[in-house]
């Protein structure tokens, strides 16, 4: 069965949706603990660890970061409904979802993200799973909330190109929404909704999107038969000194949340991207893009910022190509530390590969809602960029 096939047949289990209209969840989703306060509070093993993340070299029992979550049920399931639904675009064509597909690691399966007008926008669509525990988003950290981040494609001419007072006339002109809002909060003073309410709700939704039980999360907890012998040997090569992916892609979130300057090319006729660069004027930022997270790596495909490299061997064979060596000769970067020249075998590369793979974990896939309060499809505008693939 196709993977889009399997999980429309999953998402249509257990569904709030009901024929007059919607009504949203009051249970938390999984992995999530609601307290006597009725929010939603993130339960996972790693809260049995101590030790700071960074500390060592990629060591396995090493504890998160700080995150977000204490949404109610109902934030998060609202979030739900707005992140599938087109109105959200100035004209109706694009969600949020359009980038960012559940069956393809919540990215777009796009070298480089298309908006309004099928705009390439220059920059791959980044996976949104585990954001609850990111502090910068957008690859080059010019956002630091979900809230904020969620501004930026909203009012964009190039992507969904809607306004403040737009994106309010819209949801305030359909009661299912209006509705929607007055359960998912009950103290409001107004009937009218508010873009706090539709930023919080967005940023519920995807705090709650958690991928932490892959077969490499039981391998850390103990379960040791959880990974092949190859994929041992490519955790053991990540971690080394000589490799030293673990130093930027820090376990267990497998990033540092740091920007690096790499040195990654970009595609042929493009222009170096400054990225980092201009969010903090900072010259030695030139060409620095946030260190993404590789869970689900497998699933979200192509790779880097531009999307210049189509599989995970092509990845490994860039870092193992040296120091710089695809940098332009007339450009000048300040690569980070932590870029060498490594010189893997064969072997080795396609050891690091055979452990990405067992990064992956979608068994939290929330449900796509079959039908949406505006009445609008939540699949078209997915199956379109299906189709751009």
């Amino acid at each position: 069965m196709p993977r889009c096939l399997l999980y429309l047949s999953l998402f249509a289990v257990g569904l709030s949706v009901q024929a007059q209209g919607a009504t949203l969840r009051t249970d938390c989703p999984p992995s999530f603990e609601k307290t006597a306060s009725g929010q939603c509070a993130l339960r996972t093993f790693y809260e049995f660890y101590d030790s700071v993340q960074g500390a060592g070299l990629g060591g396995t029992q090493t504890a998160l970061p700080d995150h977000r979550d204490g949404f109610t049920p109902q934030q998060i399931d609202l979030g739900r409904y707005l992140f599938f639904d087109p109105l959200l675009s100035g004209d109706g064509s694009l969600s949020c979802a359009t980038c960012h597909q559940p069956a393809l690691g919540f990215s777009d399966g796009l070298p480089r993200a298309l908006g309004r007008d099928k705009r390439d926008l220059g920059r791959a669509a980044p996976s949104l799973w585990n954001t609850a525990f990111l502090s910068h988003f957008f690859w080059d950290a010019r956002a630091q909330s979900l809230e904020e981040q969620a501004q930026g494609p909203l009012y964009s001419e190039r992507e969904m190109n809607n306004t403040p007072a737009g994106l309010l006339a819209a949801l305030n002109t359909e009661e299912a929404y209006r509705a929607l809002f007055r359960e998912a909060y009950p103290d409001r003073r107004s009937d009218k909704i508010v873009l706090e309410e539709v930023y919080t709700a967005l940023a519920a939704f995807q705090a709650s999107l958690i991928s932490l039980n892959s077969r490499y999360d039981q391998y850390a907890h103990g379960y040791h038969d959880a990974l092949s012998e190859h994929e041992i040997e490519g955790l053991n090569i990540f971690r080394s000194f000589v490799a030293r992916c673990a130093e930027c892609h820090t376990p267990p979130l497998f990033t540092n949340q740091q920007v690096a300057v790499i040195g990654a090319p970009e595609p042929e006729g493009y222009p170096v991207d400054i990225g980092a660069e201009r969010t903090y004027n900072a010259p030695r930022l030139r060409g620095g893009f946030k260190v993404p997270t590789l869970r689900n790596i497998a699933s979200t495909a192509p790779y880097m910022h531009s999307g210049r490299f189509n599989d995970l061997l092509s990845v490994m064979e860039f870092y193992n190509g040296g120091r710089g060596h695809a940098v332009p000769e007339e450009v000048d970067l300040h690569l980070h530390w932590h870029i060498s020249s490594p010189n893997l075998s064969t072997d080795e590369l396609a050891r690091l590969v055979d452990f990405l793979g067992a990064l992956t974990d979608e068994s939290l896939t929330p449900d796509i809602p079959p039908r949406l309060p505006s009445g609008l499809d939540p699949f078209a505008a997915m199956h379109e960029r299906k189709q751009q693939q």
